[in-house]
């Protein structure tokens, strides 16, 4: 007989017991621990925990467990989530005219390396409606000109809010969605929303960021995908990766090099989010591989 798994993730100002009454109420609503792991951070005085666990006695309810379990968390002023395992996140991808990143995220989720729902690709362009298609998902073209009045974008964001409200979606990624969302709306997908863009060193701002490097002769290349906050491109980091280039490699090279990383840090950023892996710390985030 298959037990019903949860995953619990919490934190909390770092004090004696939490692990030993978290274990505990899990084995006094008859609940067995699959994997577990902890995190206390000197600085920030918080501790993180997340729990993989199944539910084994038939009597106890899921909704028992989480009202249950929001009593323990009051008490010791817990922020804390308990999600069904097996249930799939829904997705929602948001893709402007460069399309590697959502080629690849859908790949991985047809091959059923990610275990998701997608009920929904948004962009601002057409480019990629054909390939919407080929999986069945719905395609949203939600344009909006270059300069286009407040009241517009306001128009074309509240959509976005109505797909997202409409479809339950857990999870919004930015694909390489080349518009800066609103700090309304950023606020709106605080903590759900994942985003992908190059990081250099130096850091190459603007149009053509690879030719840049190219003529900065870096040597290193890499990508960072961040939670989605009001400051653009500065939001708690949840994973990077870099590849060695050199002086041999012309623009075009780096280009290719660096959408290959693009793709495997978003991906892996996507994964450890549906595997609920991720607690904010603040400015940073906790990830527990």
């Amino acid at each position: 007989m298959m037990h019903p798994e949860y995953i619990l993730t919490l934190s909390c100002l770092d004090q004696r017991g939490i692990v030993h009454r978290v274990s505990g109420f899990l084995a006094d609503h008859g609940c067995n621990i699959i994997d577990s792991a902890q995190f206390g951070d000197a600085q920030s005085k918080l501790f993180f925990m997340r729990v993989h666990f199944s539910a084994e006695d038939a009597a106890v309810t899921g909704d028992q467990l989480r009202t249950g379990f929001a009593a323990l968390a009051a008490t010791m002023q817990m922020t804390a989530q308990l999600n069904d395992a097996g249930k799939k996140p829904k997705m929602m991808l948001m893709v402007s005219k460069i399309g590697h990143c959502l080629n690849d995220l859908l790949f991985r989720y047809r091959s059923g390396l990610l275990p998701v729902e997608i009920p929904a690709i948004v962009s601002n362009h057409t480019e990629f409606y054909q390939l919407a298609a080929s999986y069945n998902i719905p395609f949203h073209h939600l344009p909006l000109a270059a300069g286009a009045s407040a009241q517009d974008r306001q128009r074309q964001e509240q959509k976005i809010l109505d797909l997202v409200e409409a479809h339950d979606i857990d999870l919004i990624v930015l694909a390489r969605y080349m518009q800066i969302l609103s700090p309304g709306l950023c606020e709106a997908f605080r903590g759900k929303a994942i985003n992908i863009h190059h990081s250099f060193l130096p850091s190459f701002k603007g149009a053509k960021p690879y030719a840049q490097a190219h003529e900065r002769g870096v040597k290193l290349i890499g990508a960072t995908a961040h939670f989605v906050t009001g400051d653009l491109d500065e939001g708690p980091i949840i994973e990077q990766d870099v590849e060695r280039v050199d002086h041999a490699m012309n623009p075009e090279t780096l280009t290719a090099i660096g959408r290959d990383v693009e793709c495997v840090v978003l991906a892996r950023a996507v994964k450890w989010f549906v595997e609920h892996r991720i607690v904010l710390n603040g400015s940073k985030t906790v990830v527990f591989k």
